[in-house]
């Protein structure tokens, strides 16, 4: 078998196939899709990257209110855009490690307590400035102050002091946090001169492109930053994103060969486009959840019957069998699967139950009006198919929920985190403590279901320091049981991250922390 695979791999490598031909001829051998997977992932990680020319992005996510403020970051398109000019201290691998970029190396006291980040030399700013502690510094304390709006900031809150000693940044923390480093690789930290605290939306950062052009729900221009600091990534010497809402167009766009990747493939379709020639459709499973929100303050959703009757009124199972098509699986209402350290597997699972959805109704004593869910098809990929699935569900269970089409345009910013009951999406996060801490803590900006539950919280704080992940795991459970009884979010699966692109585009990694090799295909990938 082992002389098979390095037949394969060499004629493989000569003929140029793609992920899928490569497949396609090792399952015609009896070779196992995993084995065949890990041996295609090692090739490209072992390419020579080609250098030069032009990848054209076709991205659904954005609209004329995005933003270049990196805090402000609330969908996919501002994700890919800062991921592509920017850098944060540490980044996460595909397998949950931990990346230094921005900060070199960095250790923490034994309590967890204090931590110190070393900050790269020789990091050179698109203005021309080097990259210095004090700007590591005064990032941080932009996204830890209010007026800011960071995604962030339920992270920094639990940061007391930032000081900078020599090379370094000393983070002391107000109660020990053992996986600081993984908060701190939130997206939206990225590091920008002086913080970006005189123009947040200048789009300058240190990353492997330069933005040229930016016009906001239509295209961004980037090119290549010569003076970048690693020659390991920025093979382009251009990245063309343009806004592409329409999941058909987008589609489409791929297949006439007028971009060469794409994000957000619905999954009714995927399997049609990966038999496309020329294409490939990569679909890989990660912490991403849909979701319906409620919040949990506004009437008539601060009634916890009401929330209950909704929960147990959608079917979980349809909803990924006939909008995910498979590629994903159930969700229990609380935003950890699997894929999560300390998942506790044993959490009952919550199943379509008419009967005790109206059940849960009646006894919430609603009036019997419309409830109103706010949707757009930028939420996720099938989101409005999904709702209505949604509301037949609970039609069977009495609950008369009405369905209101927002325009995909301005979603993010004028109803998301706003409206009391919308559909949404969540990435996920690498770790339990930063995806509880950027969504659920009564405290954080992005507490998008008003959730405040004070032994929650108390839990929460307790498990980021605890170091006997035993005890730890157990924190998590209680937490979860409680967001699952008691909070807002209404989470029927967890989705996979399905994208595509031309087999010219080589360099691809599979990587479930977020679409598009969690937004670093642009900067890792580069064309034969």
């Amino acid at each position: 078998m082992t002389q098979i695979l390095k037949s394969l791999a060499a004629s493989t490598r000569k003929a140029g196939l793609s992920r899928r031909e490569f497949m396609t001829r090792a399952s015609a051998v009896g070779i196992g899709a995993v084995a065949a997977s890990s041996l295609y992932g090692r090739m490209a990680m072992a390419q020579e990257p080609v250098k030069g020319g032009t990848l054209r992005m076709g991205l659904g996510g954005g609209s004329s209110t995005t933003s270049l403020d990196p805090a402000l970051a609330a969908s996919q398109v501002p994700f890919h855009i800062i991921r592509t000019f920017g850098e944060q201290l540490i980044e996460v691998n595909a397998d949950g490690s931990l990346n230094p970029r921005l900060a070199e190396s960095f250790e923490a006291s034994e309590d967890a307590m204090t931590w110190r980040f070393n900050i790269r030399e020789g990091v050179t700013f698109h203005d021309g400035q080097p990259l210095t502690p004090e700007d590591v510094r005064q990032t941080l304390l932009r996204h830890s102050d209010e007026d800011s709006q960071s995604g962030a900031l339920g992270i920094m809150r639990g940061i007391s002091d930032i000081q900078v000693d020599g090379n370094a940044v000393v983070i002391t923390v107000d109660t020990p946090t053992a996986d600081l480093p993984y908060l701190l690789s939130d997206f939206h930290l990225v590091i920008q001169p002086g913080g970006g605290r005189e123009d947040p939306t200048a789009g300058v950062g240190t990353g492997a492109y330069r933005i040229v052009a930016a016009e906001p729900g239509v295209r961004y221009s980037f090119e290549k930053f010569e003076d970048y600091w690693d020659e390991s990534r920025g093979h382009f010497d251009t990245i063309e994103m343009t806004i592409i809402n329409d999941a058909t167009a987008r589609n489409a766009a791929l297949q006439s060969g007028q971009v060469d990747l794409v994000n957000q493939v619905a999954p009714r379709v995927a399997t049609l486009l990966d038999r496309a020639p020329n294409i490939t459709v990569d679909h890989v499973a990660g912490r991403g959840h849909y979701v319906f929100i409620m919040q949990c303050d506004q009437a008539p959703f601060d009634n916890k019957d009401l929330r209950n009757a909704l929960k147990y009124a959608i079917n979980r199972e349809e909803m990924v069998d006939k909008i995910l098509r498979g590629y994903g699986s159930v969700g229990n209402d609380f935003p950890i699967n699997e894929t999560y350290p300390l998942f506790d597997e044993t959490i009952e699972q919550r199943s379509y139950d008419p009967e005790k959805a109206a059940e849960l109704y009646k006894a919430s004593g609603h009036d019997g009006s419309p409830i109103i869910l706010r949707v757009a098809e930028t939420a996720f990929p099938g989101a409005v198919d999904a709702a209505q699935l949604f509301q037949q569900s609970a039609q069977a269970a009495g609950i008369p929920l009405e369905i209101k089409r927002e325009p995909d345009d301005g979603y993010w910013s004028d109803v998301w985190n706003k409206a009391p009951f919308c559909a949404s999406y969540w990435d996920g996060r690498p770790v339990q403590d930063q995806m509880y801490t950027t969504a659920y803590l009564s405290t954080a900006d992005w507490n998008d279901t008003n959730f405040d539950n004070a032994e929650f919280d108390e839990l929460l704080i307790a498990a980021k320091g605890e170091l006997d992940q035993e005890t730890r795991k157990e924190q998590y459970s209680q937490m979860a049981q409680i967001l699952r009884e008691e909070g807002g979010l209404i989470c029927p699966m967890f989705n996979e991250f399905v994208q595509a692109y031309s087999t010219d585009v080589q360099g691809w990694e599979e990587n479930g922390v977020f679409e598009l090799m969690n937004g670093l295909a642009p900067v890792k990938c580069w064309k034969a």
